[in-house]
């Protein structure tokens, strides 16, 4: 097998394959270069994702070649045999998955248009490897797949691929259908069916549900087996027992707030036991088993984290348990099966500058594991790793222009906010000479490297998530290969550092959570990184409201503002325009928000106090606005009613609308325009001159 490794690679880049990065020590010095341009961060790739078929013999990649269509493309890994196995003229092939090893499921979407022009719903179709058997499964609403034979039993359009696999030893799938309120279906969400799907006769059976059900879980063997209901503001998760097939309730709390016994079902291990995740009453979340007998939660955790709530899943054969992936500062995988850790080891030796995770086929009949690996300056890209031979062979990157050696190294950092609590950030620094240090080469700790220099303060949105992880990152390194320090808390409000961190946000928008941005910028000063006179603050959604507070609040702090598709006043998320709807939903609104964010009655004071419209008066620095004119969930309004204000007063503002954009930038057209102006933005209020020539 191994003499074919070597071709194989070759058939690889003639299919159109990407070719990966060599691997470079992540610490090598890169000679001084113009920095890469914007594309290489925000266009498209041509290499997007990669997966295994169950018995191992065949991969499955979704890939374009000249910027065209993404399309779907199959390798048998002995024969090195490609087809292409579906692809469209004016669609891109979208998510996919292994229905088993000769038959593959598949949706659709379109990479050239945003939001607001998308004429088609994602669709499903079903495939064989080899590209037989091609069959529609949705209906995607739309002419564009007349080049093919549309059968009968076709789902009407709002059916969508359940992205947890089954068994893969049958030829059906598991799709959900979202029935919602309002006459064109785009209300508040009523419940979710969901249906086994046939994938060769198209035929399909509803799945009996115990309630109005917001999501579901597959059990090992590729079942139905959990069902999670809302009603108002009360989860109840049932289970389907199999003695009697009857569904029976096995716990209920409060959907927006949690509890102390709240738990979330995670998968099901091949021994038929719930995997779940729960804090028990604790500050972080664990991963933990749960006895459906006794309905009660396992005292000792399979696995726990000191310093982050458990964020993963289990890595598994179609009969054992052999790992559980998870997230502290980056992704690792624990190894239960002591094969899987001398293999672990062997690979992190070979690949010693980057993480490496291991995907396992289900039924390995082949000596392949496919690798994906990244690194605060590698990109993510995919390898495959021959169990008989100890040898790689790349397969892509998600950015084949990016060079490892000419990115700039992240590290986590904590610091202390000005009421003691630890908040967790990531500090990303520009390459360059360190001070003290020649030749460019930095020892250790990034904090030892280049000082006083321009930072960003990039704030994530949510606010109720976690903002970031150790990796690769477009904004943080474009922004530092333009010589830009990036700093990015994960403020109180932030999920995965455990519920005191988490709680501690409440009520805050504009207030605790704002100290820490600042106290945060202020961290970077004393730390010698940041010039106290060149600071911007930035972010998107949360981030964006967040961007505007900053300059309310601190003024003197920060040079300048970039908002996003940002929140403007929060009483605006409740009263909404009679012309545009948010996608929030109303119980979020009656049940969640008032407790999470305020009242908009009983903290109507400090609603007022925290808005960002209504304190516009107050700022008076450059800031660059940005907004979708279709996004739903901060609509176009909050952007228009807030540079309205701004401009009453402040003639240095800067405002784009992506007319076909919603939250966030889909196109890479949009992308590139945005991050150009952003560029541009910091070079007039925080930059430092450049030699003339220079990009």
């Amino acid at each position: 097998m191994s003499a074919h490794l070597p071709h194989l690679l070759h058939l690889l880049r003639v299919a159109f394959l990407c070719a990966a990065t060599l691997l470079i020590p992540a610490a090598a010095a890169a000679p001084a270069a113009p920095p890469p341009p914007l594309a290489d961060f925000f266009d498209n790739p041509a290499f997007s994702a990669a997966l295994l078929s169950p018995d191992g013999k065949f991969l499955a990649v979704r890939y374009n070649k000249d910027k065209q269509r993404d399309r779907l493309i199959v390798i048998e890994l002995a024969s090195q045999a490609i087809k292409v196995a579906a692809s469209f003229s004016d669609r891109d092939v979208r998510n996919f998955q292994w229905v088993n090893n000769e038959r593959l499921v598949l949706d659709t979407t379109d990479n050239t248009v945003g939001p607001g022009d998308e004429r088609y719903w994602p669709g499903l179709y079903a495939v064989n490897r080899d590209g037989a058997r091609f069959r529609q499964l949705v209906q995607a609403t739309g002419s564009f797949l007349q080049q093919h034979v549309v059968a009968s039993n076709v789902l009407p359009a709002n059916h969508f691929l359940v992205r947890q696999t089954g068994a893969q030893t049958s030829d059906d799938v598991y799709v959900t259908n979202p029935k919602r309120d309002g006459m064109h279906g785009d209300g508040d969400l009523k419940y979710v069916n969901l249906l086994r799907l046939n994938t060769v006769t198209g035929r399909s059976e509803t799945v009996r549900r115990p309630g109005p059900a917001i999501d579901w879980l597959l059990d090992h063997k590729g079942e139905p087996r959990i069902c999670i209901t809302l009603d108002k503001n009360i989860q109840t998760t049932w289970y389907l027992d199999q003695a009697n097939d009857q569904w029976r309730e096995i716990a209920a709390f409060d959907a927006y707030l949690g509890g102390k016994d709240a738990f979330t079902p995670l998968a099901f291990a091949p021994d038929g036991s719930l995997v779940v995740t729960s804090a028990r009453g604790k500050d972080k979340q664990a991963l933990h088993t749960f006895k459906l007998s006794t309905l009660q939660i396992s005292a000792e955790p399979l696995v726990v984290l000191a310093d982050y709530d458990f964020s993963g899943e289990l890595v598994t054969t179609r009969d054992q348990l052999l790992g559980v992936r998870y997230l502290s500062d980056a992704r690792s995988t624990v190894w239960f099966d002591a094969r899987m850790t001398t293999l672990q080891a062997a690979i992190d030796a070979a690949l010693p500058a980057t993480v490496n995770l291991v995907d396992v086929p289900a039924r390995a009949e082949a000596p392949w594991v496919l690798v994906h690996s990244y690194s605060d300056r590698q990109p993510e890209r995919y390898l495959l790793y021959n169990l008989e031979s100890g040898k790689f062979n790349p397969v892509g990157s998600t950015h084949e222009r990016i060079v490892p050696a000419s990115m700039a190294a992240q590290e986590a950092v904590r610091y202390k906010a000005r009421d003691g609590l630890a908040i967790p950030a990531w500090l990303t620094l520009p390459n360059g000479e360190p001070k003290g240090e020649p030749n460019g080469k930095p020892n250790g700790s990034p904090l030892g490297a280049r000082k006083n220099l321009p930072l960003v303060l990039l704030v994530h949105g949510g606010p109720w998530v976690r903002g970031g992880e150790w990796g690769w990152s477009a904004a943080s390194q474009f922004l530092a290969s333009r010589g830009y320090a990036v700093l990015e808390p994960e403020y109180r409000g932030s999920t995965g550092f455990g519920r005191a961190h988490y709680h501690a946000g409440w009520k805050q928008w504009g207030l605790k959570m704002q100290d820490d941005l600042a106290d945060g910028a202020r961290w970077a000063i004393a730390q010698g990184i940041a010039d106290p006179k060149r600071i911007c603050i930035a972010g998107a959604s949360y981030g964006g409201y967040a961007a505007l507070m900053g300059l309310v609040n601190d003024g003197p702090l920060y040079q300048c503002g970039i908002n996003w598709v940002g929140v403007t006043d929060i009483n605006l998320l409740y009263t909404g325009h009679w012309r545009f709807t948010s996608d929030m939903s109303s119980d979020y609104l009656k049940y969640g928000a008032p407790t999470l964010i305020g009242d908009p009655v009983k903290d109507a004071a400090q609603l007022r106090a925290t808005s960002p419209l209504l304190q516009a008066a107050r700022i008076g620095q450059p800031v660059l606005l940005a907004y979708g004119a279709v996004d739903r969930r901060v609509p176009l309004y909050h952007g228009k009613k807030f540079v309205e204000a701004l401009k009453e007063h402040n003639p240095n503002v800067e405002w784009v609308v992506y007319q076909d954009e919603a939250h966030g930038w889909s196109l890479p057209k949009n992308r590139i325009d945005f991050w150009g102006r952003v560029e541009q933005f910091l070079q007039r209020h925080i930059g430092t001159p450049r030699e003339a020539g220079e990009r």
